[in-house]
């Protein structure tokens, strides 16, 4: 099933059930009076966030949705029941716009609610509408109508990652390596034809379907995805060293990126060489290494995927990017723990040495040959 990041919706607000005309008849009491209750109100309209990129799937074929009614009053001043709310679930990252009073909401947060639509009132049964003067009125009142409005609904993710670039780049490979998505993968331009997602050890990874120049000015498919890389965190951007310009191929793409939203150039950014595996020899792949960074003016990472030690290096510069302060928390330990282990070897050292004479031997040898003959435990 195709991706669905937009969609149009009519919503009705429940209404209100109706107030009744009924009198009091009981055998022990004479003119016993109004005795109509009021209607219930109508059902609230509410939106609430959900973790399911598909959610907006439901209303591929359904686009008008009203909130139940409120019930109607009734004899021994007996309110009728109130219209139960409707509550419709979006993926986190939604905008929805009341097109009839341009008021934007949206939803960033899981499980939160957002009214917006409120149904309309219970009309009032006769009892309302006794007085000293009018004792038995056969007045009641209908409910009133809930609120109605049109919405347009625009998806925008909210990922920690946004693989962008050219297509065929390698976004798709790069996050089926990392995350345990599975993206379709293939040797031609536009493979990926929506985003996809993979989680990265709690961390949202997004595959951006390829851009192309003039993608701002709506060529291409980037125009309808260059508004899910808004609220990305991070961007990875992707250059293949099959380009034989790799700093025009990664210029177009900020072009774009700042034609669509200048805020975009702001975002952090990892300049990603991939495919190196293509390079003909070392020396043309050392000249696109110097290419791309002058004109990112960024550190490069390269990338194989054929490559474990280079895609070993990219997720430690994602996981610095991703998780700045852990990592650092991480050398410092690792440091404190050579330092302790190294420590502690001199220490057995200097035993070992007093205990067996063994002078000025490197330190490796005499720690294994204190191990060996169990002078040192384990």
């Amino acid at each position: 099933m195709a991706f669905l990041d937009k969609v149009t919706l009519k919503i009705f607000a429940g209404k209100g059930g109706d107030g009744v005309v009924r009198w009091r008849r009981e055998k022990s009491i004479d003119s016993g009076g109004p005795w109509g209750g009021n209607g219930g109100n109508g059902g609230d309209v509410y939106i609430q966030g959900v973790r399911n990129l598909h959610a907006l799937n439901h209303y591929r074929h359904i686009h008008e949705f009203k909130a139940p009614s409120g019930a109607p009053g009734a004899t021994q001043l007996k309110h009728g029941k109130r219209g139960e709310d409707l509550v419709l679930t979006f993926p986190l990252g939604t905008k929805i716009y009341n097109t009839d009073l341009e008021i934007t909401y949206e939803l960033l947060n899981e499980g939160e609610q957002i009214l917006i639509l409120h149904g309309g009132r219970g009309g009032l049964g006769n009892n309302e509408f006794k007085n000293s003067v009018r004792r038995a009125p056969e007045i009641a009142t209908p409910g009133k109508r809930g609120e109605f409005a049109k919405f347009q609904i625009e998806l925008q993710l909210i990922a920690d990652v946004g693989l962008i670039g050219f297509p065929n780049a390698g976004k798709s490979s790069l996050l089926n390596a990392l995350t345990n998505a599975t993206s379709k993968v293939a040797s031609y331009e536009f493979t990926t034809l929506e985003p996809h997602l993979g989680d990265y050890f709690g961390n949202v990874i997004a595959d951006i379907p390829g851009l192309i120049e003039g993608a701002s000015e709506g060529k291409g498919l980037g125009h309808n995805f260059l508004r899910h890389i808004e609220r990305t965190r991070i961007l990875a951007h992707l250059v293949s060293a099959e380009n034989e310009d790799v700093a025009a191929a990664y210029t177009t793409i900020r072009n774009e990126l700042g034609a669509f939203n200048h805020e975009l150039l702001n975002k952090k950014e990892i300049v990603i060489l991939s495919k190196i595996d293509t390079a003909p020899d070392k020396k043309a792949l050392e000249k696109k290494i110097k290419e791309l960074e002058k004109a990112s003016k960024k550190k490069v990472v390269v990338l194989s995927l054929f490559d474990d030690a280079s895609i070993k290096q990219f997720t430690l510069s994602l996981n610095e990017e991703l998780n700045p302060n852990k990592i650092k928390k991480e050398v410092v330990k690792e440091a404190t723990q050579k330092i302790v282990t190294k420590t502690f070897k001199k220490k057995i050292l200097k035993k070992v040495a007093v205990k067996k004479g063994i002078k000025k031997k490197p330190l490796e040898k005499v720690v294994a040959k204190a191990a060996k003959k169990r002078l040192v435990k384990k």
